[in-house]
């Protein structure tokens, strides 16, 4: 009777989130076809621009849609995955499904806020990935401290640390190569703290967290206003140059994308790579993963539990003090108090809404770059929607994903959960 009476309360679970999925994707439907579309005037273009610059190698056409008809197809489009999750036709797959929808609600927004006028593609997909680069950043941090039972919550003062220290560091000694490292290192130091407090003398995770976030603005806006302001030639560090990569660069829309970056970029895409194949296709990250679910057994098989949480966690904040550099020697070339804006907690929501893995995590940390895009392009643009609602979207972004995606994924079984050792 109890295992017949779960999988009714299953099923009804799955029903209730199918309907609540299907309602979700009609809403936005409406929001196109009575938002945006009503407020286009008849018989206007949009015009997407597909190329970046003023001669590349290979020209591509502008793409020019009929506003309001396009808005209306991407609304038909939303509509009818809402009738597929309703009719639950491709099962379980619901990612497809709100991948697509996403899309069709993105494209028809942006069709409706360039209407009349032009919106270059590619200008918008190359922002989308440089402000997603610190995100997945404090995301990869994330998934190397969850993944061996520790959460990390300081993500975000490990990148303000990272930020003040590279910023000094490189401009005291000229070289932005020595700054990264010491944002490195000072990222190794919080991360140190919080792994001794977490681990050692086991202090609530979400608490030491907390506090050393408070510490990290404390400090560094303290130094900021009483150092930095006083002694300018300490805050103008030398930024790394973009790095074109011949041919590769020279490709159709994804050429400036991803081949015209600078150092942090590239550095991006190496650690998803070395970090997913670490942890999964190694004894290094099965040993990780054995702590992060179940750590009384991998103590029972010889793994040291301690020593494993440990290291993951100072290799977390490296990686974080890493994601800190980027904001002053990577992108704006100055620091400023507060600078990361929050980049440290959206980068926690891009590794949950990534399932806890390095690849996942990107992806995420894409959808929340594109939404910190789009509201400096929609300024530029002179959209309607108020500035101050412009600055909210990838906060209000990062609660809907959040919000909708809790009870959809796994945690690591031993996440947040100290260990002692009998």
């Amino acid at each position: 009777m109890t295992a017949v009476a779960s999988v009714v309360t299953a099923g009804r679970g799955i029903n209730r989130r199918s309907i609540g999925l299907a309602a979700f994707y009609f809403v936005l439907a409406a929001v196109l076809v009575l938002v945006f579309g009503s407020d286009i005037e008849s018989g206007s273009e949009t015009i997407f621009g597909l190329n970046l610059g003023a001669a590349p190698a290979i020209k591509l056409p502008n793409l020019v849609v009929p506003s309001v008809a396009t808005v209306y197809l991407m609304a038909g489009v939303c509509a009818f995955c809402g009738a597929l999750q309703l009719t639950r036709v491709l099962g379980a797959r619901w990612a497809i499904l709100i991948s697509i929808t996403l899309i069709a609600f993105v494209f028809g927004f942006l069709t409706w806020a360039a209407s009349g006028g032009s919106m270059s593609l590619v200008g918008v997909f190359q922002t989308t990935l440089y402000r997603a680069v610190p995100i997945t950043f404090g995301a990869l941090s994330g998934v190397l401290c969850e993944r061996s039972g520790v959460v990390n919550i300081a993500i975000e003062g490990m990148l303000l640390s990272g930020a003040f220290v590279a910023a000094v560091v490189a401009s005291a000694t000229g070289n932005n190569w020595l700054g990264v490292i010491g944002a490195v290192i000072a990222g190794a130091l919080l991360a140190a703290v919080l792994a001794v407090l977490s681990i050692r003398y086991r202090v609530n995770q979400i608490i030491a967290g907390t506090v050393i976030n408070i510490f990290a603005v404390g400090l560094t806006s303290f130094l900021s206003t009483r150092v930095l302001q006083q002694n300018q030639q300490l805050n103008t560090p030398p930024r790394f140059d973009p790095i074109v990569v011949p041919v590769l660069s020279d490709i159709p829309i994804l050429g400036p994308v991803f081949f015209s970056g600078n150092f942090f970029q590239y550095a991006l895409f190496a650690l998803i790579v070395v970090i997913h194949f670490a942890l999964f296709y190694t004894r290094f990250g099965l040993r990780v993963r054995s702590v992060g679910e179940h750590p009384r057994a991998a103590d029972t098989v010889g793994i040291n539990v301690q020593f494993t949480r440990y290291r993951n966690v100072i290799l977390g904040g490296m990686v974080a003090g890493l994601g800190g550099a980027y904001f002053t020697v990577g992108s704006t070339g100055t620091f400023e108090r507060e600078m990361t804006g929050g980049r440290g907690f959206i980068g926690l929501a891009a590794m949950i809404f990534g399932g806890w893995t390095p690849i996942g995590s990107f992806f995420a940390g894409l959808v929340f770059g594109f939404a910190d895009a789009l509201q400096s392009r929609l300024s530029v643009l002179g959209s309607q929607v108020p500035s101050e609602f412009l600055l909210m979207v990838p906060y209000i972004v990062t609660i809907v994903v959040v919000a909708g995606l809790i009870g959809r994924v796994r945690m690591p079984a031993a996440d947040g959960t100290p260990y002692i050792k009998e």
